[in-house]
């Protein structure tokens, strides 16, 4: 911070014994930094990285003015419009991914979930802004963090971006995020399941939060092993879809560095040998104490790759 480097601060407890942690994101060009409105962000020729947390009590939730929005949901929309009109004036045209933390996300609030208000408010800014939200959207993750009952909820996001456009991926299990029934909120998620990105000479998967989800529908609602695996089991359909797509198609499950979302921390050991099993002793993974966007899912994984680009025989002269 004292350098002014835009850096997103997790409110999570890591769960395994060890240091804290830093995931870095480097560059080996020129790289320049700003802020714009509550954006704090660097960026080189090809890649921009931004930060940004918004207090929800900046915003009023007042009956008479702006269509009854929550406060929660126009933190967001507020959010997510200040990061398209960055992207705009940059000329980083393309989202690759987002990480989204919110307090009490499995609370409810002015007769709604708070995952669903924060729904409403991030599809309200990607329409305002002429963005799909449909097939054409960024990789993500939702999580709750533990702030219960306080009266600051800070939403804390942080994206990437870029001047390539990214290969969207989506599962064949399950249904599209964004093509949700209303049974899961008002509005859709607006993600794809993972995106493939070309930066530099590596390829580049970044595999959007991931849980127990076949179709639309929760499996084993009550059987964190068996989450576990069905979790593991759609990562793999994603990288099989990945590998369809990618130049060279070799994304497996040990080539993955794991975030691990785990809502309740007595499941740790269980979770932990359950992926053991499925990733051998190559697993590569950070468990964190989080509450995951629905009641009913025990645990969520998000994953990142990257492999070098396959060069054809004209480009390596």
């Amino acid at each position: 911070a004292d350098l002014g480097i835009p850096c997103l601060r997790v409110p999570m407890q890591r769960l395994e014994a060890g240091d804290a942690i830093c995931k870095i994101w480097h560059s080996s060009g020129q790289v320049t930094q700003g802020q714009c409105g509550a954006i704090h962000y660097r960026h080189d020729d090809d890649v921009l990285f931004g930060v940004m947390v918004l207090p929800e009590t900046t915003f009023k939730a007042d009956a008479d003015t702006d269509n009854h929005k929550t406060p929660l949901q126009q933190a967001t929309e507020s959010a997510y419009r200040q990061v398209f009109t960055l992207l705009d004036t940059l000329r980083y045209p393309y989202l690759f991914r987002f990480w989204n933390y919110i307090a009490d996300i499995n609370a409810h609030s002015f007769g709604l979930e708070r995952y669903h208000q924060f729904n409403l408010g991030r599809q309200d800014a990607f329409l305002a802004h002429g963005r799909d939200v449909v097939g054409n959207v960024p990789a993500a993750c939702a999580l709750g963090f533990g702030q219960r009952g306080s009266a600051q909820r800070p939403l804390t996001i942080a994206f990437l971006a870029g001047r390539v456009a990214p290969l969207n991926i989506e599962n064949p299990r399950q249904i599209s995020a964004y093509q949700y029934p209303q049974q899961y909120g008002p509005r859709s998620p607006t993600f794809s399941r993972a995106s493939l990105v070309r930066l530099g000479q590596d390829e580049v998967l970044f595999v959007s939060g991931t849980a127990s989800i076949v179709g639309h529908a929760t499996l084993h609602p009550t059987d964190v092993v068996a989450q576990t695996r069905e979790t593991m089991t759609n990562i793999q359909a994603v990288l099989a879809e990945a590998n369809r797509l990618a130049s060279r198609p070799r994304f497996n499950l040990a080539d993955l560095h794991y975030t691990v979302y785990v809502r309740h921390p007595a499941d740790l050991a269980q979770i932990r040998t359950e992926l053991a099993h499925c990733v051998g002793d190559a697993l590569k993974a950070v468990y964190l104490q989080a509450d995951v966007c629905r009641q009913d899912l025990l645990l969520e994984i998000e994953a990142t790759a990257a492999h070098p680009l396959m060069l054809t025989s004209s480009q390596r002269d």
